[in-house]
């Protein structure tokens, strides 16, 4: 790896402290691209929040969004000042900004984590499932394929995204996976 990763951790240090100079973090309801190949996205708290990480592998192009709700409907304000707070107008916003940058739809590599159900155990709002039923909804009507997930569970997760490589790895629980 380029930069300093989550997997150096050193005794007592919290994931902002292990944070390397060369991370772009990606906050909750925002998006980033990038076209530095040095760089890596990444995103922390994804709860019932869903990450998605697009890669263009010829272009080395990759971005990154952290959505908290599906639908803009519920508030056109909130929508209007800040698309990536929803998945219907954070994902267009996310792979406009990608194909600014150069990036291909066909050779978009789309990567998804997320859509835990952690403060709602009833499952009454089930934000995180219908969060994920929106993406899957907006990817389908626009012929995008999703080549991995790891969703759902009672799991809050971080995504990472190297943008020189396109390397995707979640964290968990003390846990790394690539995906």
């Amino acid at each position: 790896m380029s930069s300093t990763s989550v997997e150096q951790k050193k005794p007592g240090q919290t994931a902002l402290q292990r944070r390397s100079k060369n991370d772009i973090v990606v906050d909750i309801a925002d998006l980033a691209v990038s076209g530095d190949v040095d760089k890596t996205l990444v995103t922390y708290s994804l709860g019932s929040c869903i990450g998605v990480a697009l890669w263009d592998p010829v272009a080395k192009v990759a971005g990154m969004l952290h959505y908290m709700l599906p639908e803009s409907s519920i508030s056109a304000e909130k929508a209007k000042a800040n698309p990536a707070m929803f998945c219907d107008t954070g994902i267009p916003k996310l792979f406009r900004a990608a194909y600014e940058l150069g990036a291909s739809k066909t050779r978009i590599v789309v990567k998804i984590a997320g859509g835990s159900q952690l403060l709602d155990a009833q499952g009454t709002f089930n934000i995180g499932k219908r969060n994920y039923l929106a993406l899957r909804k907006i990817f389908w009507k626009n012929g995008v394929m999703v080549e991995t997930e790891h969703v759902g569970g009672s799991l809050s997760r971080t995504l990472r995204l190297e943008v020189g490589t396109g390397r995707t790895s979640i964290r968990f629980r003390g846990t790394e996976e690539v995906l």
